[in-house]
């Protein structure tokens, strides 16, 4: 008997892997909108170095979550699944299913698992983290969460200064380490929800990611990062993509130096993305042209 619940289909997957595409065909297809899941897409000065869906493609299909926000605004995944939520309950009698789209596994994770309550810490803390960030690197970071909390230290991206940032101060502000928190309690969603994720030959992957990276680099990524760099600091703009532009910038090293960075780096963070998304059984997994694959899929667990 078919639920009478909405469905929320989920398209996840490493950067470059062709998500925006096979989104596009879905949207039109169920004849529904895109809720972005990638947090990098958020902000509205963040244009060639995120590889938003252009503006054709924003005109064709209507998208949540892209250029939504200022760099310069505050927000964070507590507040994406709030938001998120109130979309799709606003559509919970909805016959198609809606679309979640993006690579941010955590984003993701906060709308259908909800999020574990962490407590509240005085600004303080986490201003003097900011300013440690800024005049010490992030490596005085990693050194005091490895101190404070080695078990999430084990566990989380260190290349993510946001992510230790949050970490230290939930430990300076509260005595007790963060991983603590943590409890990882699932939330019932009142919707059904459909996990796809998309995977190519590691080679083929890779080779897009560095041609989509010259892509940018042609289609003006220094020029854009050069506009953004006296905003360096701030947390959006810690990210693939703009921190090796920002420390060629500040003479760190040349620019063939900085591109080979941009390419290495990405694909680090796609490599991380599938590690996210492998720990996640619930996930089906898809190479991103077998959209008759998909489409017969997705049929099938509506069906069920």
């Amino acid at each position: 008997m078919t639920s009478k619940k909405n469905t929320l289909l989920i398209i996840s997957g490493p950067t470059a892997v062709g998500k925006t595409d096979l989104c596009i065909k879905l949207a039109i297809k169920f004849n529904t909108f895109i809720i972005s899941a990638d947090s990098r897409q958020f902000y509205k000065e963040m244009n060639i170095g995120t590889a938003k869906p252009t503006t054709t493609e924003l005109e064709v299909v209507k998208h949540f979550f892209v250029d939504t926000l200022s760099i310069h605004d505050s927000y964070d995944v507590a507040k994406y699944e709030k938001d998120a939520l109130h979309i799709i309950g606003q559509h919970a009698n909805s016959p198609q299913p809606l679309i979640m789209a993006g690579g941010s596994g955590m984003y993701i994770d906060a709308v259908v698992y909800g999020l574990d309550e962490m407590p509240q810490v005085e600004m303080q803390i986490r201003n003097e983290l900011i300013r440690l960030h800024e005049t010490e690197g992030i490596i005085a970071l990693q050194e005091k969460l490895s101190l404070l909390d080695p078990d999430y230290f084990s566990q989380v991206d260190l290349q993510n200064p946001q992510r230790l940032i949050r970490a230290l101060e939930v430990c300076i502000g509260t005595g007790t380490p963060y991983s603590a928190f943590r409890t990882k309690k699932r939330m019932t969603r009142p919707f059904n929800i459909i996990k796809i994720a998309l995977e190519r030959d590691r080679n083929e992957l890779y080779n897009r990611i560095d041609m989509r990276m010259d892509q940018m680099i042609e289609a003006g990524l220094f020029e854009e990062a050069a506009d953004l760099f006296p905003y360096r600091h701030l947390n959006a703009l810690q990210t693939v993509g703009y921190k090796e532009i920002f420390g060629f910038m500040e003479g760190n090293y040349d620019r063939e130096e900085a591109v080979r960075l941009l390419k290495r780096n990405s694909r680090r963070y796609a490599k991380r993305q599938l590690t996210w998304l492998k720990k996640d059984t619930s996930y089906s997994w898809f190479h991103p042209s077998d959209t008759e694959g998909i489409l017969d899929f997705i049929s099938h667990q509506m069906s069920l």
